[in-house]
């Protein structure tokens, strides 16, 4: 198929996702997801090289917005309370993946994917719903220490199915801490220049900017930031995600290059990415009953490890309303499910089938839930009396 219609079927469907949102009532993230099923079971999209990277720029672009809503200076937890709810809820989430690991004998694949977090999905509720809500304020900010685990869990996972675990390992998770131990003193050395040199930051991001230069030097640092993580053979999604940062962290005088740079993503790059990751998935695999059923298992132990884990550790901070919609808006790793799946099949460490399952289980809990938790969100505001 010629680009010309990838790239005509692509543009339509990004016009119409939100009127059609609109109409239906469903989230635009979900519609996104769903027209690009259609599109690609219909032949109007195909894997497609430029497709492929215009999906994986709307990727970084999304994990790059994902790590601007991180203000190192103000991040963390303002009662001590909530960082030991926090550890129990951590340890919680990953003893009852062990135990399932153990119990069912599964590959290791699994051990990784059922904890795993991605901002992807996450990103999209706070464009819907905004931060001031308790339940998603509090998921911003396990999602982003998720996100940082996963993405080191994924790393581990990959080196060690490409090379075993073996020197060529271990090489590859020291090049891992290496690296981030190096930003963190490149993230202090910074903080001292900018505290001795204040006016480079207006010198970089002027107040007064006729020429958009807070977007180039963004643009500039995120994609800098990827081609340090491709020579270092770490996945890119961190490179995007620490330079988002890094924006937030020391540009915070350019109040609105937060919105302008989200409405340049999710007009445009993001939605591609979702249509993407809806492309990709045959709708012929929503009829084979052994894919449903691991889908609906591996689905089920996604978030009931969540709900558990969230009832345990949160239900006496947020109330049982705000404990259920975090726990199940924490629980669409769709984006690293998939990456996790990828990698798994490739090294032969799962099934075809069990490579289906994933990707239906990673598309359809996130049209699930997105639609779950729009319906929960109206019902319990309709009923507010009570936590």
């Amino acid at each position: 198929m010629s680009n010309t219609v990838v790239i005509i079927t692509l543009s339509l469907l990004v016009l119409l996702s939100p009127f059609l949102s609109r109409i239906t009532k469903i989230p635009v993230v979900v519609v996104e997801i769903l027209l690009g099923s259609l599109a690609g079971y219909f032949g109007f999209l195909v894997e497609n090289e430029l497709f492929k990277i215009i999906a994986k720029v709307g990727f970084l672009y999304l994990m790059f917005l994902a790590g601007m809503e991180v203000n190192l200076k103000e991040f963390g937890f303002a009662k001590s309370s909530l960082l030991r709810r926090t550890i129990i809820y951590f340890t919680m989430l990953y003893t009852c993946s062990f135990a399932l690991f153990i119990y069912f004998d599964l590959s290791a694949v699994y051990l990784v994917a059922f904890p795993i977090f991605s901002l992807g999905m996450l990103m999209a509720l706070v464009k819907e719903y905004g931060k001031d809500k308790p339940w998603l304020a509090l998921a911003l900010n396990i999602g982003i220490i998720g996100e940082l685990v996963s993405i080191m869990a994924l790393t581990i996972l990959s080196g060690g199915l490409e090379h075993g675990y073996n020197r060529e390992f271990l090489f590859t998770l020291g090049g891992l801490f290496l690296f981030l131990i190096g930003f963190i003193l490149f993230f202090r050395g910074m903080r001292v220049l900018f505290w001795w040199y204040p006016g480079l930051k207006t010198l970089i991001m002027p107040h007064e900017d006729g020429k958009d230069q807070d977007i180039r030097f963004s643009m500039a640092l995120m994609f800098i930031m990827v081609a340090v993580m491709l020579y270092l053979k770490i996945d890119v999604i961190l490179g995007a995600f620490l330079s988002g940062m890094f924006i937030a962290t020391y540009f915070k005088h350019k109040t609105e290059l937060p919105e302008k740079l989200s409405s340049f993503g999710f007009g445009f790059l993001v939605p591609i990415f979702f249509i993407h990751v809806g492309s990709t998935l045959s709708l012929d695999a929503f009829t084979d009953f052994k894919v449903i059923q691991s889908a609906l298992f591996i689905a089920g132990a996604i978030i009931g490890i969540r709900l558990i884990s969230s009832m345990v550790a949160y239900s006496g901070y947020l109330g049982i309303k705000n404990t259920i919609l975090f726990s199940l808006s924490d629980s669409m790793p769709l984006t690293f499910l998939v990456a996790i799946a990828t990698l798994g099949y490739d090294a032969k460490a799962i099934t075809h089938d069990e490579y289906y399952s994933f990707i239906v289980a990673s598309m359809g809990s996130g049209i699930f839930l997105m639609i779950t938790i729009k319906i929960l969100f109206s019902f319990f505001n309709r009923n507010i009396g009570g936590k």
